[in-house]
């Protein structure tokens, strides 16, 4: 039997993630994404973008975007110090 599972780990690492929604998300809506930036693009979509701790809280502010009936257009996840030449050895 092969070991091809994620380690516990991986699943349980917080990040920067990067959450876009088809809409303008209303005012009254933004505490409920406390602690996530909230902006509203041009085209219509609404970006939120901030820490998230782990999957299980991952998929909770998936389920609260779900709950407002706005359409999940991209959910992306940023390495931090990605852009961070320092980093490159």
């Amino acid at each position: 039997m092969s070991n091809t599972d994620a380690s516990a780990e991986d699943h349980c690492e917080s990040g920067i993630y990067e959450i876009r929604i088809k809409g303008h998300l209303a005012d009254r809506w933004v505490y409920w994404f406390e602690g996530l930036t909230i902006t509203l693009e041009e085209g219509g979509n609404t970006l939120l973008t901030g820490p998230v701790v782990d999957q299980s809280a991952l998929h909770g502010l998936l389920r609260k975007v779900r709950d407002l009936g706005m359409p999940l257009l991209s959910v992306c996840a940023i390495e931090p110090g990605w852009d961070d030449a320092s980093d490159i050895k």
